[in-house]
């Protein structure tokens, strides 16, 4: 959520700026803007609300001059998505972008304001500039003024601050939230990840928590939170510099969606041996045999993966799992028994709530790996082992191939477990990692449903409710199948468990409520029938997405049948999950919604 960009430049910085900020537009936002130094030395700012292309027709209105500047998109946390709540925030000496949320920010805004200070904004980001400001008027350098602010500062954030009459000078500063330095030929660049910085550099520094960085056009100098000068690691960022497109898609959601197979075979590679059937994984500092206990944390579609990680765990590995959405799990101050395990799953490795149960969990003992998409990613560099998810860059909002590489990395994991603790007979595991290997064949093979899919549309399109149902490992699926509904279409949509349909979502029940259920040929199939004829009884539209063998038994019942392919019960979960990432989308289309970016969504949720 909200993305920083800065640069010097030798050239005019703006359209760098507003490149930068396309590359972020995937993280969500409701407002834009930059700020530039003019040959003056003077601040010139350009805002706007919406999408950036409101942003590009102000600066094309009031062009504004400058090699050096700062950019930002924001998602709105404190103050509405106006243009005067939009970043950068500025006064005559100092312009500021920012991402996090300053907590105290209320107590300094009213002794700012004591000291005659006009703040304008509803933003907590506003305090910022002022106190560097006030810092400045009292004497103090950039580098003393910003050191003093960030003493107050109580919360997170990454900074970029641009100084009026100060050229080819940019200050950086993190905590919490992430940031990146770019080095170029004479020119510097800052930005919230590598892919923001991708057009214009592939040398990255990624800063560290407590980190003040001096940027000019010959480098960087940074101080840690202790205030010693170190280095930090240049890397080479293995991003696509060339603009991301959507090829011949509508939408960077459709594109993504389609590019399953193509991403679970690049997982796959990683973590299986196709010839000999092994699963590789990197090296752990415990022998996964002395495992007693795992605890999974995560939020969001990851903690959906998560569950479907636990049912795994627990019915083929025989480990006993606890699982956590990432927002309560430190609050209650779980007891954790030395030496556990607690695995964490995100795309971007920046979500704040998981990152604060990581640290929870590395506090009392923990071995902890961290299943992410960004490998250097803060929850990666904190983790003991890393599980690459290889989805590659995920640009829609909406979470597709990175939920379903997490699925394969979770059950890739989970036979390791297995083989380990000899839970699993030697023929059981090698047709588990046969399905597996199988896997991206079956899911191509589930874009000949697309067309059929389309057909629902109308059976959703305007409905105020829907209900998605599934046992075992298919009631995940089925929440997972829900929550896309209701981010892209904003229809109200639930997934409950089959099984508890008698004990209240039954009263939800009539002609007017499609209900979906995902009922593929399982140990569980016998059971979800009896719950689909309960809802049939009661009038329910039916929408069932099963195999053969379930069409066959649902014909009479359902109102529409979608059959896919026969699946192994490890692969199932990804098998369903994909059809109902299409339904999604193709019910979002209709309405004329924004697919990539839906309403009040950010991609990389960085603050509580």
């Amino acid at each position: 959520m909200c993305g920083i960009i800065g640069a010097i430049a030798t050239k005019d910085v703006s359209p760098i700026l507003l490149e930068g900020l396309k590359r972020l537009e995937y993280r969500g936002y409701d407002s834009a803007g930059i700020a530039t130094l003019s040959s003056g030395g003077g601040l010139l700012c350009r805002r706007s609300e919406g999408k950036l292309n409101m942003l590009e027709q102000e600066v094309r209105r009031n062009p504004i001059e400058g090699t050096i500047g700062i950019g930002h998109t924001r998602w709105a946390t404190h103050g509405r998505p106006t243009k005067n709540n939009a970043h950068p925030h500025y006064t005559d000496k100092v312009a500021v972008v920012h991402n996090g949320i300053i907590e105290n920010f209320q107590e300094l805004r009213n002794n700012l304001k004591a000291k005659g200070h006009v703040l304008t904004s509803n933003t907590d980001t506003e305090v910022i500039p002022h106190l560097i400001t006030d810092y400045l008027e009292q004497g103090a350098s950039p580098e003393e003024a910003v050191a003093n602010t960030i003493k107050l500062l109580s919360g997170t954030f990454a900074l970029a601050i641009l100084f009026a009459g100060k050229e080819r000078f940019l200050i950086a500063a993190r905590r919490g939230s992430p940031l990146a330095i770019g080095h170029g030929e004479g020119q510097m660049y800052v930005g919230s990840d590598a892919l923001a910085l991708a057009p214009f550099t592939s040398s990255i520094t990624d800063l560290e928590d407590g980190d003040l960085a001096m940027i000019s056009e010959s480098g960087a100098t940074i101080r840690d939170g202790q205030n010693h000068h170190i280095t930090r690691h240049i890397r080479h960022s293995a991003y696509p510099s060339a603009t991301l497109g959507k090829a011949h898609y509508r939408h960077y959601m459709l594109k993504e969606i389609h590019e399953q197979p193509e991403v679970l075979m690049d997982t796959l590679m990683n973590y299986i041996d196709p010839k000999s059937k092994t699963i590789l994984l990197p090296e752990f500092p415990f022998a996964l045999a002395d495992i007693k206990q795992a605890t999974i944390v995560a939020c969001g579609t990851s903690h959906y993966a998560g569950m479907i990680g636990k049912y795994w765990l627990e019915k083929y590995a025989k480990v006993p799992v606890t699982l956590d959405i990432a927002s309560e799990f430190r609050y209650r101050d779980s007891p954790m028994k030395k030496g556990g395990l607690s695995l964490f799953i995100s795309q971007s490795g920046e979500t704040a709530d998981t990152l604060a149960a990581l640290r929870f969990a590395k506090d009392h003992n923990q071995h902890i790996v961290s299943l992410v998409n960004v490998a250097e990613s803060t929850m990666a560099l904190a983790s003991d082992t890393v599980l690459p998810t290889l989805a590659g860059v995920e640009i829609g909002v909406a979470s597709t191939k990175a939920f379903t590489t997490q699925l394969l990395v979770l059950a890739c994991l989970t036979l390791a477990f297995a083989k380990a603790r000899k839970t699993l007979s030697v023929k059981e595991q090698d047709e588990a990692v046969e399905a597996l290997i199988q896997l991206p064949g079956l899911i191509t093979s589930l874009f000949q449903h697309e067309d059929t899919i389309k057909k629902l549309v109308h059976q959703i399109r305007d409905a105020h409710d829907v209900l998605y149902m599934g046992r075992g490992t298919s009631y995940p699926v089925a929440l997972e199948g829900a929550l896309k509904l209701k981010e892209l279409t904003y229809i109200h949509a639930e997934g409950i468990a089959a099984g508890e349909l008698k004990h209240g979502p039954i009263a939800l029940v009539d002609e007017k409520v499609p209900v979906i259920a995902i009922a593929p040929s399982d140990a569980l199939f016998e059971k979800t029938c009896s719950n689909i004829q309960e809802v049939s009884a009661r009038g329910g539209r039916i929408i069932a997405f099963c195999d053969v063998k379930g069409a066959e038994t649902l014909k009479e019942i359902a109102t529409h049948t979608i059959v896919l392919p026969e699946s192994h019960p490890l692969t199932a979960p990804l098998v369903y999950t994909i059809p109902l990432q299409l339904l999604a989308y193709h019910v979002a289309v209709a309405k004329g919604n924004d697919v990539d970016q839906p309403r009040n969504l950010a991609k990389s949720v960085t603050v509580e």
